[in-house]
């Protein structure tokens, strides 16, 4: 885009991009037109807040990842409280480990790095048949992911990094086969248990209620016969695609560039190469260094007297066992292939020249140019269409700033209505009914925006029916929007909902005698066995399915197997009550020999994540990372759902 820019000399265009996109790539249009306000705080480790905004980006950035890498992924997974809670408890970790590598100088080389990224199956994927690397392949996967190859590699340096902390923990966990066997023993547990069961249901003709009972539940729970807040809403969107469309290019704009960029539009140069190294590692002491780049330099003499010469010195003399053999050639490589300092050497020369003493972090090498292959150069006509789209998206992305600026403006000044704004920018005023302050799942879209919709229900909006400000909603996506009807939150009234309260206070009356009922009878068994009347003989075991409920399966196998036949009472909730006879341990079901050894491995995974959790916990403390946003109860996650 710059090279674009720069050619055409459009300077005006320059200054709009240099001073006004970065802001916006870094910041977001709803983070620029807030520069002074400071970002509510959601975390902090070691002193450095974690605010809101990163929350949001990085939930956000683990949507579009899953997006991209399963294709029917269902946002609504994503939708959620506890999913946002759990973005913020990762990225509290991610800072937690981060500031432990920092401080306990772990560090990943290069050599790490380049080994990491050699065994990355998908890296490797792109390499061609001759091994070197496709680098326009690789920089459109790292770009699809909004990066460039630095990025992606210094992430992947600081991955490795963090890695470290608590790597050794986690390659040194194990758990004894006597532990494991033990725990193991314990989880097989079977029991033989006979069980009376005081089912809610069959408690509910005996349940006798008033109209004063009904008025006193209904005054007490107003909470439960609510009718939502509904409203009705305008909004209106600015997107990339909208830039785009208003977007025109000449015919003699595209040939300008078709012009100026031929060469490089037609595929990227490749050049085949010998080389003679002299082995010396960039950390090697000095005086080795020295004694390395002589004998170099002795050789580049031999070379230049007799290039002819150029594939028996490297046969004899080059230390580098894959290339010496085949007299130092490297066959052709493109831009990115080989370090630095050897690629701009070996681009430099002209065919059959030979380098002075190229240092690299390998050691010292002679370069001889064997071969240049320049790819063909491509008709206008075949790349008129690719040039078009570039133009279009480079113009667009400069536009998109401008136009941001007076979208962001116009939803300002005229802070009753879209319509001006809409106009102006020719954007479409979309409309929505019955909609609800929370994000419906699966909606995508300003409606599928939690900080959308928190803006469009804010006091602001709900009572003065105002414009809400413009809204980062994606990447290069700006929304704003405003009620048009809004009819609070109200407890629907008793009339209305009187069948709703009897149900409600008739189960839960019948649940209280059924409970009732089983602990009476509990106390009675304990005091004469010969009363008990069980109805039924279970099995039970954490393994195997059975009928009984979770509750009474837990209480069953925590009964002391030297004190049984023992009595227990389970309430399980809304079912009632359970009274049972613990009666005996019954025998294990031998496991397969492969059963037991998978049981045994996945037992010491489990202890040995058990200890980095807890070591993790110590680092928490340490750096005093703390969430200062309460995690969601379960009448949130409820309400989400």
């Amino acid at each position: 885009m710059f090279d674009f820019i720069r050619e055409r000399s459009k300077t005006l265009m320059l200054i709009l991009v240099l001073l006004i996109v970065p802001s916006f790539i870094l910041l977001g249009v709803d983070g620029t037109t807030r520069l002074s306000e400071k970002s509510a705080v959601v975390a902090t480790v070691d002193g450095l807040d974690i605010t809101q905004a990163e929350w949001d980006t990085a939930h956000n950035n683990e949507l579009q990842r899953l997006r991209a890498s399963v294709p029917r992924f269902d946002p609504k997974l994503l939708d959620t409280p506890e999913a946002k809670y759990a973005t913020l408890e990762r990225l509290v970790r991610e800072r937690v480990l981060a500031v432990a590598a920092n401080k306990s100088n772990l560090v990943t080389s290069d050599q790490r790095l380049a080994r990491d990224l050699q065994l990355n199956p998908t890296i490797a994927s792109l390499r061609r048949p001759d091994g070197s690397l496709d680098m326009d392949r690789y920089k459109q996967l790292v770009g699809s992911q909004g990066m460039t190859p630095e990025m992606f590699e210094a992430r992947v340096r600081n991955d490795l990094s963090v890695q470290q902390v608590v790597q050794g923990i986690a390659a040194s966990g194990f758990s004894p086969t006597s532990v494991s066997d033990t725990a193991l023993s314990a989880f097989h547990e079977r029991r033989e248990v006979r069980v009376a069961r005081f089912n809610s249901a069959d408690y509910i003709g005996k349940v006798t209620l008033s109209d004063t009972d009904i008025e006193r539940f209904y005054k007490d729970n107003p909470g439960l016969f609510q009718s939502p807040e509904k409203a009705s809403a305008e909004y209106v969107v600015l997107d990339m695609d909208a830039v785009k469309s208003a977007v025109s290019v000449s015919l003699q704009d595209v040939k300008a560039y078709y012009e100026q960029n031929a060469v490089r539009l037609s595929g990227n140069e490749e050049r085949r190469a010998s080389h003679i190294l002299i082995n010396s590692a960039k950390d090697a002491p000095a005086a080795e260094r020295e004694k390395a780049k002589a004998r170099a330099t002795e050789l580049l003499a031999e070379a230049r007297k007799n290039p002819s010469r150029f594939a028996e010195l490297a046969k004899q003399h080059s230390q580098d066992t894959g290339s010496a053999p085949s007299g130092g050639d490297l066959n052709f490589f493109g831009r990115g292939v080989m370090v630095k300092p050897f690629e701009d050497a070996a681009f430099a020369l002209k065919k059959g020249d030979i380098s002075d003493v190229v240092a690299s972090d390998f050691g010292f090498h002679i370069i001889q140019l064997t071969d240049v292959k320049a790819p063909k150069l491509r008709r206008f006509e075949e790349l008129q269409a690719e040039i078009e789209t570039t133009l279009r998206q480079q113009l667009a992305t400069a536009k998109f700033a401008e136009t941001a600026e007076a979208f962001s403006n116009g939803v300002f000044e005229q802070p009753d209505n879209l319509e001006a704004v809409a106009t102006k920018l020719k954007l479409p005023v979309r409309r929505a009914t019955a909609i609800g302050r929370q994000p419906l799942p699966g909606v995508s879209g300003p409606l599928g925006n939690p900080n959308f919709m928190a803006a469009l229900f804010s006091p602001e909006s709900t009572e003065k029916k105002r414009n809400t400000e413009a809204i980062e909603i994606g990447p290069n996506q700006l929304a704003a929007g405003r009620l048009t009807e809004y009819t609070p939150a109200r407890t629907r009234p008793l009339a209305e909902v009187r069948a709703q309260v009897r149900e409600r206070l008739l189960a839960l009356r019948a649940q209280e005698l059924a409970r009732a009922d089983g602990a009476a009878k509990l106390e009675a068994w304990r005091k004469n066995p010969a009363l008990a009347a069980f109805q039924e003989t279970l099995q039970i075991s954490r393994t195997q399915s059975t009928t009984a409920p979770v509750e009474l399966i837990g209480a069953a196998l925590r009964a002391a197997p030297d004190r049984l036949p023992e009595l227990v009472g389970v309430d399980v909730g809304t079912q009632g009550f359970v009274v049972a006879s613990v009666d005996k341990r019954l025998p294990q079901v031998r496991p397969e020999e492969r059963s037991t050894k998978r049981d045994q491995a996945q037992y010491a995974s489990w202890w040995t994540s058990a200890e980095v959790l807890a070591y993790y916990k110590v680092l928490q403390d340490r750096y005093k990372a703390k969430i200062k946003v309460p995690a969601p109860t379960s009448t949130q996650i409820n309400d989400a759902r």
